[in-house]
Protein backbone atom coordinates (compact mmCIF):
# COMPACT_ATOMS: atom_id res chain seq x y z
CA UNK A 1 0.00 0.00 0.00
CA UNK A 2 1.45 3.30 -0.97
CA UNK A 3 2.09 5.91 1.69
CA UNK A 4 -0.27 8.89 2.35
CA UNK A 5 2.21 11.63 1.78
CA UNK A 6 2.55 10.87 -1.91
CA UNK A 7 -1.26 11.30 -2.36
CA UNK A 8 -1.16 14.76 -0.80
CA UNK A 9 1.64 15.70 -3.06
CA UNK A 10 -0.36 14.70 -6.09
CA UNK A 11 -3.34 16.74 -4.92
CA UNK A 12 -1.19 19.76 -4.42
CA UNK A 13 0.16 19.31 -7.85
CA UNK A 14 -3.33 19.45 -9.26
CA UNK A 15 -4.53 22.46 -7.15
CA UNK A 16 -1.45 24.63 -7.63
CA UNK A 17 -2.06 25.33 -11.33
CA UNK A 18 -5.70 26.14 -10.61
CA UNK A 19 -4.73 28.62 -7.89
CA UNK A 20 -2.17 30.23 -10.19
CA UNK A 21 -4.69 30.57 -12.97
CA UNK A 22 -7.20 32.12 -10.58
CA UNK A 23 -4.59 34.58 -9.35
CA UNK A 24 -3.68 35.55 -12.89
CA UNK A 25 -7.35 36.00 -13.76
CA UNK A 26 -7.83 38.21 -10.70
CA UNK A 27 -4.84 40.31 -11.62
CA UNK A 28 -6.09 40.68 -15.17
CA UNK A 29 -9.58 41.65 -13.99
CA UNK A 30 -8.13 44.18 -11.56
CA UNK A 31 -5.95 45.65 -14.29
CA UNK A 32 -8.82 45.87 -16.76
CA UNK A 33 -11.43 47.12 -14.29
CA UNK A 34 -12.26 50.84 -15.02
CA UNK A 35 -10.68 53.18 -12.49
CA UNK A 36 -12.56 56.17 -11.01
CA UNK A 37 -11.93 59.43 -12.91
CA UNK A 38 -10.11 61.99 -10.72
CA UNK A 39 -12.11 65.23 -10.52
CA UNK A 40 -12.23 68.49 -8.58
CA UNK A 41 -15.25 68.68 -6.31
CA UNK A 42 -16.87 71.91 -5.13
CA UNK A 43 -19.49 72.33 -2.45
CA UNK A 44 -22.87 73.97 -2.88
CA UNK A 45 -23.03 76.65 -0.18
CA UNK A 46 -25.59 78.96 1.37
CA UNK A 47 -24.03 82.39 1.85
CA UNK A 48 -24.59 86.11 1.16
CA UNK A 49 -24.39 87.04 -2.51
CA UNK A 50 -24.18 90.28 -4.48
CA UNK A 51 -24.44 91.03 -8.19
CA UNK A 52 -22.47 94.10 -9.23
CA UNK A 53 -21.49 96.09 -12.29
CA UNK A 54 -17.87 97.17 -12.37
CA UNK A 55 -16.05 100.16 -13.79
CA UNK A 56 -13.18 102.49 -13.08
CA UNK A 57 -13.98 105.80 -11.40
CA UNK A 58 -12.28 109.04 -10.43
CA UNK A 59 -12.49 110.94 -7.15
CA UNK A 60 -13.62 114.55 -7.29
CA UNK A 61 -13.87 117.34 -4.72
CA UNK A 62 -17.59 117.92 -4.41
CA UNK A 63 -17.59 121.74 -4.46
CA UNK A 64 -14.31 123.14 -5.84
CA UNK A 65 -13.81 126.91 -5.80
CA UNK A 66 -12.20 128.51 -8.86
CA UNK A 67 -10.45 131.79 -8.04
CA UNK A 68 -10.26 134.19 -11.01
CA UNK A 69 -8.68 137.60 -11.53
CA UNK A 70 -11.20 140.35 -10.62
CA UNK A 71 -9.45 142.89 -12.90
CA UNK A 72 -6.81 143.14 -15.57
CA UNK A 73 -3.37 143.69 -14.10
CA UNK A 74 -0.02 142.20 -13.20
CA UNK A 75 -0.30 139.19 -10.91
CA UNK A 76 2.62 138.83 -8.55
CA UNK A 77 4.21 135.44 -7.93
CA UNK A 78 1.65 133.17 -6.28
CA UNK A 79 1.97 133.26 -2.48
CA UNK A 80 0.58 129.68 -2.17
CA UNK A 81 1.46 126.34 -3.73
CA UNK A 82 -0.50 123.21 -4.57
CA UNK A 83 -1.37 121.37 -1.37
CA UNK A 84 -1.12 124.39 0.97
CA UNK A 85 -3.96 124.72 3.50
CA UNK A 86 -5.96 127.95 3.26
CA UNK A 87 -8.51 129.61 5.55
CA UNK A 88 -11.56 131.42 4.29
CA UNK A 89 -11.18 135.20 4.34
CA UNK A 90 -7.68 135.07 5.91
CA UNK A 91 -5.17 133.40 3.62
CA UNK A 92 -4.00 135.61 0.73
CA UNK A 93 -3.97 133.40 -2.35
CA UNK A 94 -3.20 136.00 -5.06
CA UNK A 95 -1.97 139.59 -5.37
CA UNK A 96 -2.71 141.71 -8.45
CA UNK A 97 -1.24 145.15 -9.10
CA UNK A 98 -2.44 147.62 -11.76
CA UNK A 99 -0.94 146.94 -15.16
CA UNK A 100 1.94 149.20 -16.21
CA UNK A 101 1.42 151.26 -19.38
CA UNK A 102 2.93 149.91 -22.56
CA UNK A 103 6.04 151.40 -24.19
CA UNK A 104 5.41 153.82 -27.09
CA UNK A 105 7.20 153.56 -30.41
CA UNK A 106 8.55 156.69 -32.11
CA UNK A 107 5.43 157.25 -34.17
CA UNK A 108 3.02 156.82 -31.26
CA UNK A 109 5.16 159.08 -29.03
CA UNK A 110 5.25 161.83 -31.68
CA UNK A 111 1.48 161.63 -32.04
CA UNK A 112 1.04 161.75 -28.26
CA UNK A 113 3.36 164.77 -27.92
CA UNK A 114 1.47 166.58 -30.70
CA UNK A 115 -1.82 165.86 -28.94
CA UNK A 116 -0.38 167.35 -25.74
CA UNK A 117 0.69 170.48 -27.60
CA UNK A 118 -2.78 170.76 -29.14
CA UNK A 119 -4.42 170.40 -25.73
CA UNK A 120 -2.13 173.05 -24.25
CA UNK A 121 -3.08 175.51 -27.00
CA UNK A 122 -6.77 174.81 -26.48
CA UNK A 123 -6.28 175.40 -22.75
CA UNK A 124 -4.65 178.78 -23.37
CA UNK A 125 -7.48 179.73 -25.73
CA UNK A 126 -10.01 178.76 -23.07
CA UNK A 127 -8.21 180.93 -20.54
CA UNK A 128 -8.37 183.90 -22.93
CA UNK A 129 -12.07 183.28 -23.54
CA UNK A 130 -12.64 183.15 -19.80
CA UNK A 131 -10.93 186.53 -19.34
CA UNK A 132 -13.02 188.00 -22.18
CA UNK A 133 -16.23 186.66 -20.65
CA UNK A 134 -15.27 188.05 -17.25
CA UNK A 135 -14.67 191.47 -18.76
CA UNK A 136 -18.02 191.36 -20.55
CA UNK A 137 -19.77 190.48 -17.33
CA UNK A 138 -18.06 193.30 -15.43
CA UNK A 139 -19.12 195.79 -18.09
CA UNK A 140 -22.71 194.50 -18.16
CA UNK A 141 -23.01 194.73 -14.36
CA UNK A 142 -21.64 198.31 -14.36
CA UNK A 143 -24.05 199.30 -17.15
CA UNK A 144 -26.93 197.77 -15.21
CA UNK A 145 -26.04 199.70 -12.06
CA UNK A 146 -26.01 203.01 -14.00
CA UNK A 147 -29.34 202.28 -15.62
CA UNK A 148 -30.84 201.39 -12.26
CA UNK A 149 -29.76 204.76 -10.86
CA UNK A 150 -31.19 206.60 -13.86
CA UNK A 151 -34.39 204.60 -13.70
CA UNK A 152 -34.88 205.56 -10.04
CA UNK A 153 -34.80 209.23 -11.14
CA UNK A 154 -37.14 208.53 -14.07
CA UNK A 155 -34.61 209.59 -16.70
CA UNK A 156 -34.59 206.34 -18.80
CA UNK A 157 -37.39 204.17 -20.00
CA UNK A 158 -38.09 200.81 -18.44
CA UNK A 159 -37.24 199.11 -21.74
CA UNK A 160 -33.65 200.32 -21.48
CA UNK A 161 -33.41 198.87 -17.96
CA UNK A 162 -34.73 195.52 -19.17
CA UNK A 163 -32.15 195.44 -21.96
CA UNK A 164 -29.33 196.10 -19.45
CA UNK A 165 -30.59 193.32 -17.19
CA UNK A 166 -30.69 190.88 -20.12
CA UNK A 167 -27.18 191.84 -21.14
CA UNK A 168 -25.94 191.18 -17.60
CA UNK A 169 -27.57 187.72 -17.53
CA UNK A 170 -26.15 186.84 -20.95
CA UNK A 171 -22.66 187.86 -19.85
CA UNK A 172 -22.98 185.76 -16.68
CA UNK A 173 -24.00 182.70 -18.75
CA UNK A 174 -21.09 183.26 -21.13
CA UNK A 175 -18.70 183.38 -18.16
CA UNK A 176 -20.03 180.07 -16.86
CA UNK A 177 -19.61 178.50 -20.30
CA UNK A 178 -16.04 179.82 -20.50
CA UNK A 179 -15.23 178.27 -17.11
CA UNK A 180 -16.66 174.91 -18.20
CA UNK A 181 -14.66 175.06 -21.40
CA UNK A 182 -11.54 175.74 -19.37
CA UNK A 183 -12.17 172.71 -17.16
CA UNK A 184 -12.79 170.56 -20.26
CA UNK A 185 -9.52 171.61 -21.86
CA UNK A 186 -7.60 171.00 -18.62
CA UNK A 187 -8.98 167.45 -18.48
CA UNK A 188 -8.13 166.93 -22.14
CA UNK A 189 -4.55 168.06 -21.48
CA UNK A 190 -4.25 165.65 -18.53
CA UNK A 191 -5.55 162.79 -20.69
CA UNK A 192 -3.07 163.56 -23.45
CA UNK A 193 -0.20 163.82 -20.97
CA UNK A 194 -1.19 160.43 -19.48
CA UNK A 195 -0.47 158.81 -22.86
CA UNK A 196 3.18 159.76 -22.41
CA UNK A 197 3.52 158.01 -19.04
CA UNK A 198 6.12 155.19 -19.34
CA UNK A 199 6.47 152.05 -17.16
CA UNK A 200 8.30 152.76 -13.93
CA UNK A 201 10.00 150.15 -11.71
CA UNK A 202 8.58 149.70 -8.24
CA UNK A 203 10.46 151.39 -5.45
CA UNK A 204 12.78 149.35 -3.23
CA UNK A 205 10.53 149.86 -0.22
CA UNK A 206 7.28 148.86 -1.95
CA UNK A 207 5.51 145.98 -0.26
CA UNK A 208 3.56 143.19 -1.99
CA UNK A 209 0.27 144.76 -0.97
CA UNK A 210 1.06 148.39 -1.86
CA UNK A 211 -1.31 149.69 -4.55
CA UNK A 212 -2.45 146.10 -5.15
CA UNK A 213 -5.55 143.99 -4.84
CA UNK A 214 -5.14 141.11 -2.39
CA UNK A 215 -7.43 138.13 -3.02
CA UNK A 216 -8.21 135.95 0.00
CA UNK A 217 -9.40 132.36 -0.02
CA UNK A 218 -13.18 132.10 -0.66
CA UNK A 219 -13.34 128.77 1.21
CA UNK A 220 -11.28 126.81 3.69
CA UNK A 221 -9.48 123.77 2.34
CA UNK A 222 -6.39 123.06 0.28
CA UNK A 223 -5.02 124.44 -2.96
CA UNK A 224 -5.77 121.85 -5.67
CA UNK A 225 -4.34 123.53 -8.76
CA UNK A 226 -2.38 126.68 -9.60
CA UNK A 227 -2.70 127.96 -13.17
CA UNK A 228 0.79 129.53 -13.18
CA UNK A 229 2.92 130.26 -10.11
CA UNK A 230 5.01 132.92 -11.89
CA UNK A 231 4.32 136.65 -12.01
CA UNK A 232 2.52 137.57 -15.22
CA UNK A 233 -0.07 139.82 -16.83
CA UNK A 234 -3.61 138.52 -16.34
CA UNK A 235 -6.93 139.49 -17.85
CA UNK A 236 -10.12 140.00 -15.87
CA UNK A 237 -11.80 136.64 -15.33
CA UNK A 238 -8.66 134.57 -15.99
CA UNK A 239 -8.38 131.47 -13.71
CA UNK A 240 -5.68 131.71 -11.05
CA UNK A 241 -6.11 128.65 -8.80
CA UNK A 242 -8.60 126.10 -7.48
CA UNK A 243 -9.43 125.43 -3.82
CA UNK A 244 -11.29 122.42 -2.43
CA UNK A 245 -11.98 120.47 0.75
CA UNK A 246 -10.39 117.01 0.53
CA UNK A 247 -12.64 115.83 3.36
CA UNK A 248 -15.65 116.22 1.06
CA UNK A 249 -14.98 113.87 -1.86
CA UNK A 250 -17.28 112.15 -4.31
CA UNK A 251 -16.66 109.54 -7.00
CA UNK A 252 -17.49 109.90 -10.67
CA UNK A 253 -18.09 106.71 -12.66
CA UNK A 254 -18.86 106.21 -16.35
CA UNK A 255 -20.93 103.06 -16.88
CA UNK A 256 -22.07 101.48 -20.11
CA UNK A 257 -25.67 102.49 -20.75
CA UNK A 258 -26.70 98.80 -20.69
CA UNK A 259 -25.30 98.52 -17.15
CA UNK A 260 -26.53 101.93 -16.00
CA UNK A 261 -30.18 101.01 -16.53
CA UNK A 262 -29.77 98.29 -13.89
CA UNK A 263 -28.58 100.75 -11.25
CA UNK A 264 -31.00 102.67 -9.03
CA UNK A 265 -30.29 105.86 -7.10
CA UNK A 266 -29.31 104.96 -3.55
CA UNK A 267 -27.61 101.70 -4.54
CA UNK A 268 -24.59 100.71 -2.47
CA UNK A 269 -21.13 100.37 -3.99
CA UNK A 270 -17.71 99.03 -3.02
CA UNK A 271 -14.60 101.09 -3.74
CA UNK A 272 -11.51 98.98 -4.31
CA UNK A 273 -7.96 99.42 -5.60
CA UNK A 274 -7.74 102.93 -4.18
CA UNK A 275 -4.49 102.28 -2.38
CA UNK A 276 -5.76 101.48 1.11
CA UNK A 277 -5.92 98.09 2.81
CA UNK A 278 -9.73 97.88 3.03
CA UNK A 279 -12.48 98.63 0.51
CA UNK A 280 -14.53 101.79 1.00
CA UNK A 281 -18.31 102.02 1.10
CA UNK A 282 -20.19 104.37 -1.19
CA UNK A 283 -23.72 105.11 -2.36
CA UNK A 284 -25.09 106.23 -5.72
CA UNK A 285 -26.38 109.80 -5.37
CA UNK A 286 -27.07 110.82 -8.95
CA UNK A 287 -27.52 109.12 -12.32
CA UNK A 288 -27.34 111.57 -15.19
CA UNK A 289 -30.29 111.20 -17.60
CA UNK A 290 -28.27 111.73 -20.79
CA UNK A 291 -25.58 109.41 -22.12
CA UNK A 292 -22.50 110.44 -24.09
CA UNK A 293 -20.32 108.70 -26.64
CA UNK A 294 -16.80 107.63 -25.78
CA UNK A 295 -14.35 105.73 -27.97
CA UNK A 296 -12.74 102.78 -26.20
CA UNK A 297 -9.09 101.77 -26.45
CA UNK A 298 -10.09 99.34 -29.20
CA UNK A 299 -11.68 102.11 -31.24
CA UNK A 300 -15.27 101.09 -30.45
CA UNK A 301 -17.86 103.79 -29.81
CA UNK A 302 -19.58 103.23 -26.47
CA UNK A 303 -22.56 104.95 -24.92
CA UNK A 304 -21.67 105.87 -21.37
CA UNK A 305 -23.72 107.25 -18.47
CA UNK A 306 -22.10 109.27 -15.68
CA UNK A 307 -22.88 108.39 -12.06
CA UNK A 308 -22.02 110.40 -8.93
CA UNK A 309 -21.35 108.46 -5.71
CA UNK A 310 -21.07 109.66 -2.12
CA UNK A 311 -18.33 108.07 -0.02
CA UNK A 312 -19.86 106.65 3.17
CA UNK A 313 -16.61 105.61 4.84
CA UNK A 314 -15.29 108.21 7.33
CA UNK A 315 -12.34 110.42 6.29
CA UNK A 316 -9.97 108.62 8.66
CA UNK A 317 -10.61 105.38 6.73
CA UNK A 318 -9.46 106.92 3.43
CA UNK A 319 -6.41 108.93 4.41
CA UNK A 320 -4.27 109.89 1.44
CA UNK A 321 -7.15 109.83 -1.05
CA UNK A 322 -7.20 113.08 -3.00
CA UNK A 323 -8.81 114.76 -5.97
CA UNK A 324 -8.59 113.04 -9.36
CA UNK A 325 -7.45 109.65 -7.99
CA UNK A 326 -8.30 106.51 -9.98
CA UNK A 327 -10.39 103.87 -8.13
CA UNK A 328 -12.25 100.67 -9.01
CA UNK A 329 -16.00 100.71 -8.31
CA UNK A 330 -18.42 97.80 -7.94
CA UNK A 331 -22.05 99.01 -7.86
CA UNK A 332 -24.51 96.54 -6.29
CA UNK A 333 -27.57 95.88 -8.48
CA UNK A 334 -28.85 92.81 -6.56
CA UNK A 335 -28.06 91.24 -3.20
CA UNK A 336 -29.33 88.49 -0.91
CA UNK A 337 -28.29 87.73 2.69
CA UNK A 338 -28.61 83.96 2.07
CA UNK A 339 -28.40 82.51 -1.44
CA UNK A 340 -27.71 78.93 -2.52
CA UNK A 341 -24.62 79.17 -4.68
CA UNK A 342 -22.67 76.91 -7.00
CA UNK A 343 -19.38 77.66 -8.81
CA UNK A 344 -19.89 78.69 -12.41
CA UNK A 345 -17.22 76.23 -13.44
CA UNK A 346 -19.56 73.36 -12.53
CA UNK A 347 -22.34 74.49 -14.88
CA UNK A 348 -22.78 73.35 -18.46
CA UNK A 349 -25.56 73.55 -21.01
CA UNK A 350 -27.90 70.57 -21.29
CA UNK A 351 -31.07 70.32 -23.38
CA UNK A 352 -31.49 74.08 -23.53
CA UNK A 353 -30.94 74.58 -19.81
CA UNK A 354 -28.25 74.28 -17.15
CA UNK A 355 -27.01 71.14 -15.46
CA UNK A 356 -24.25 69.88 -13.15
CA UNK A 357 -22.66 66.57 -12.25
CA UNK A 358 -23.42 65.87 -8.58
CA UNK A 359 -21.22 63.39 -6.72
CA UNK A 360 -23.35 60.58 -5.29
CA UNK A 361 -21.69 57.48 -3.74
CA UNK A 362 -18.61 57.87 -5.88
CA UNK A 363 -20.47 58.41 -9.13
CA UNK A 364 -21.28 61.46 -11.24
CA UNK A 365 -25.02 62.04 -11.51
CA UNK A 366 -26.31 64.51 -14.10
CA UNK A 367 -28.71 66.93 -12.40
CA UNK A 368 -30.60 69.72 -14.24
CA UNK A 369 -30.64 72.95 -12.24
CA UNK A 370 -32.42 76.29 -12.39
CA UNK A 371 -30.08 79.28 -12.21
CA UNK A 372 -30.96 82.76 -10.96
CA UNK A 373 -28.44 85.56 -10.58
CA UNK A 374 -24.87 85.14 -11.83
CA UNK A 375 -21.90 87.08 -10.50
CA UNK A 376 -18.20 86.57 -11.13
CA UNK A 377 -17.45 82.86 -10.47
CA UNK A 378 -20.66 82.06 -8.57
CA UNK A 379 -24.26 81.43 -9.64
CA UNK A 380 -27.49 81.38 -7.63
CA UNK A 381 -29.27 78.00 -7.61
CA UNK A 382 -33.07 78.20 -7.54
CA UNK A 383 -33.82 74.49 -7.89
CA UNK A 384 -32.03 71.15 -8.35
CA UNK A 385 -29.43 71.22 -5.59
CA UNK A 386 -29.25 71.46 -1.81
CA UNK A 387 -26.77 72.93 0.60
CA UNK A 388 -23.83 70.60 1.15
CA UNK A 389 -24.06 68.84 -2.22
CA UNK A 390 -20.77 68.33 -3.99
CA UNK A 391 -20.54 68.95 -7.72
CA UNK A 392 -17.83 68.35 -10.30
CA UNK A 393 -15.95 71.50 -11.16
CA UNK A 394 -14.93 71.92 -14.80
CA UNK A 395 -16.14 68.49 -15.96
CA UNK A 396 -14.32 67.09 -19.00
CA UNK A 397 -15.59 64.91 -21.82
CA UNK A 398 -14.71 61.78 -19.82
CA UNK A 399 -17.34 62.58 -17.22
CA UNK A 400 -20.71 61.09 -18.12
CA UNK A 401 -23.87 60.36 -16.22
CA UNK A 402 -23.12 57.47 -13.82
CA UNK A 403 -19.35 57.50 -14.32
CA UNK A 404 -17.20 56.56 -11.36
CA UNK A 405 -15.31 59.55 -9.96
CA UNK A 406 -12.91 60.22 -7.12
CA UNK A 407 -11.64 63.46 -5.62
CA UNK A 408 -8.39 64.54 -7.18
CA UNK A 409 -5.53 64.18 -4.71
CA UNK A 410 -4.28 67.45 -3.33
CA UNK A 411 -0.64 68.14 -4.09
CA UNK A 412 1.99 68.38 -1.36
Amino acid sequence: MPDRPPRKTAALRLIAPLLGAAALAGLAAWALWPKPEPVDLAAVTLAPMEVTVEAEGVTRVRDPYLVTAPLTGAALRMPVQVGDPVTRGQTVVAVISPAEPAFLDARARAAAEAAVTEAQAALRLAEVNLSHAQADLDYAEAELRRNLALSDRGIIASRTLEAATQARDTAAAALQAARSELDLNRATLARMQAQLVAPAPAGPDAGPGDCCVQITAPHSGRVLTVADPSARLVQAGEPLLTIGDLQDLEIEVDLLSADAVKVAAGALAHIERWGGPDPLRAQVRRIEPAAFTRVSALGIEEQRVRLKLDILSPPEAREGLGDGYRVFVRVVIWSSPQALQVPQGALFRHEGGWAVFRETNGRAVLVPVTIGQIQADRAEVLAGLSEGDRVVAYPGNRITDGARIAPRPVGP
